[in-house]
């Protein structure tokens, strides 16, 4: 394995780690300081809309500047997000640092940071070794969010040592800072890369048309997803069920591991029945078993039904990657990857916004139900559409 994909490998498990911990964490501090569930709404959907601009500026400077240092800038960014949120317990303060912060309420898989790692990565590994390597990627960034999910019930213990609960959820940024700087130092260490040496002028070329109908589909996906983000969910679990930081950090950690776990199983399904399907008929059944937990009454069966879900929800994360860089030219992945990232975090920004109000209803699973209908729509369709389209790998060599 070469030198520069361990490096994006480690750098990945400390954004995981940090992540893991500060999606739980967040919705708990905004409670704490007095933010109701339309409030919290907003924070989410203020740093969805952040990462989505932060990453179309990305895009348009990429071609005249060194990709390692794009990277130690997000990496930086990370640290300064964590200082600031602290700071202040107002909305506005808070929305603009969620804004132009690093600090996500989804799963991991969208931030300004991932399109410039996805080409970086890319550019490491040949094609027959592409979706298993976006497989161990996903796994390990994956394992890392889990572990910082578990890290999300420290809080719980900080306080029983005679520190307040604000100032245990302070100490938490603070960390959440700490690993900003870690990913500096690791990113620091990786080769230039300057993007206009590596590819034509214009940023997207003959795979124009697939890439704008890939980014339409996936900003779809994505603003479902946006309904049932892992900050908003825990958010219900915690007003439906009245689940305690521990018990979630505890779910969180598990769901984290089935997701895991499901990655490796991808690269090597997609082998045999192909990117498209693995995708679409592995995500159809986790969208029925978030519906499911929609309407459940008990607590466990409820856990059980997301359990269930996310052990099958994110196969189409390496799976969905390699497509995207399979399907476009070696000289457009980069901005292939911008392109793809920036719809999806614009369409992801909005719902969060709708879920805040959803929550505060008389059927507050709501959310989740328009979640998994939306994705089942987003899945038909990317059949639909993307059946015929091969990447290289999948396609039948003509005889001699």
């Amino acid at each position: 394995m070469r030198s520069d994909v361990r490096l994006l490998y480690a750098a990945r498990a400390v954004r995981g780690f940090g992540d893991g911990f500060a999606i739980i964490i967040l919705p708990a501090y905004l409670t704490a300081i007095g933010f109701d569930s339309a409030r919290i709404g907003y924070v989410a959907a203020a740093s969805l809309l952040g990462t989505a601009l932060l990453t179309l500026a990305v895009g348009f400077i990429a071609p005249r500047h060194d990709l390692r240092n794009l990277l130690l800038g997000g990496a930086v960014l990370m640290a300064c997000t964590g200082a600031a949120f602290p700071l202040s317990e107002h909305i506005a303060v808070i929305a603009l640092v969620a804004f132009v912060g690093t600090i996500n309420p989804s799963t991991g898989d969208l931030g300004v940071l991932v399109p410039l790692e996805h080409a970086m990565l890319a550019h490491g590994v040949p094609d027959e070794a592409r979706t298993h390597a976006f497989a161990r990627y996903s796994l390990i960034g994956t394992f890392a969010m889990a572990a910082g999910a578990l890290a999300a019930a420290l809080p719980d213990f900080v306080t029983r040592a005679g520190i307040g609960e604000l100032g245990a959820f302070r100490l938490m940024f603070g960390l959440y800072a700490i690993l900003g700087l870690v990913s500096a130092a690791l990113y620091r260490r990786l080769p230039h890369v300057r993007m206009d040496e590596t590819r034509a002028s214009a940023p997207l070329g003959p795979s124009r048309g697939v890439v704008y109908k890939l980014a339409a589909l996936f900003s779809l996906d994505a603003f479902a997803g946006g309904f049932v983000v892992q900050s908003l969910l825990a958010l219900w679990l915690f007003e439906r069920f009245d689940l305690s930081l521990s018990a979630a950090s505890l779910f969180f950690f598990w769901s984290s591991v089935l997701s895991a776990f499901s990655y490796p199983v991808a690269a090597r399904l997609a082998r045999a029945i192909g990117l498209v399907n693995t995708m679409v008929f592995t995500h159809i059944p986790s969208s029925i078993f978030l519906i499911l937990a929609a309407f459940s009454q008990n607590l466990f069966l409820t856990l059980g039904l997301l359990l269930l879900r996310s052990a099958l929800s994110q196969m189409d994360v390496p799976t969905r990657t390699s497509y995207v860089m399979a399907v476009v030219t070696p000289a457009e992945r980069t901005a292939a990857a911008s392109v793809t990232a920036v719809p999806r975090s614009l369409a992801s920004s909005v719902s969060p916004a709708l879920t805040g109000i959803l929550l505060a209803t008389s059927f507050s699973g709501m959310p989740l139900v328009v979640c998994g209908v939306l994705k089942i729509v987003y899945d038909v369709a990317l059949l639909l559409s993307f059946r015929h389209i091969k990447p290289p790998e999948e396609k039948i060599a003509p005889a001699p």
